[in-house]
């Protein structure tokens, strides 16, 4: 299983950029997002960058990997992980249908 892992760019050269991540410092592969500046957040897999994301999106899933870390110590709350999901579900627009 492949996860992806969100990193914030601390320095960037021109194929690869030093990042902090979950597990400390990591030099990540920027060839398919090209440089960036310090301070972006991107989508990593394989330590190769796949995606730049905004900080909203790495923040909900670093909240997911911690609630897979949980799960894997046991833990069955899993409430503080997502707190985005204590409401009711809304359909995409396209989905929604207006009866007369």
């Amino acid at each position: 299983m492949c996860l992806g892992i969100p990193v914030e760019v601390l320095a960037c050269g021109e194929h690869f950029a030093r990042c902090r991540g979950r597990d400390g410092e990591v030099s990540i592969d920027i060839r398919l997002v090209g440089a960036q500046p310090p301070g972006t957040w991107l989508l990593c897999f394989l330590d190769a960058a796949r995606e730049v994301i905004p900080a909203e999106r790495a923040a909900a899933v670093n909240a997911a990997l911690s609630a897979l870390s949980a799960v894997n110590a046991g833990e069955t709350d899993l409430s503080a992980f997502f707190a985005d999901l204590d409401r009711e579900p809304q359909l995409p627009e396209f989905l929604r249908t207006t009866r007369p």
